[in-house]
């Protein structure tokens, strides 16, 4: 079954405030850091459970790792 993912707009700033860090070395990365990002979020349309479980979290928010961020 597909899911909807929805970015909140905390999760949107910390996207672009970690664009901004990396594209100080290199816009290219961060150009694909970005990519990464988006692309590893849409997966969760289709694999919602993939990746694991959030402790934190009351709900089942599953978790994914993009290089050495958490994508929640």
């Amino acid at each position: 079954m597909d899911r909807e993912v929805k970015w909140t707009a905390s999760a949107w700033n910390d996207l672009e405030q970690i664009a901004q860090y990396i594209g100080k070395d290199s816009e290219h990365y961060a150009a694909a850091f970005v990519l990464e990002v988006r692309e590893a979020a849409r997966s969760l349309e289709h694999y919602a459970d993939r990746g694991r479980q959030v402790p934190e979290f009351g709900n089942p928010a599953g978790q994914l790792m993009v290089e050495k961020y958490r994508l929640v």
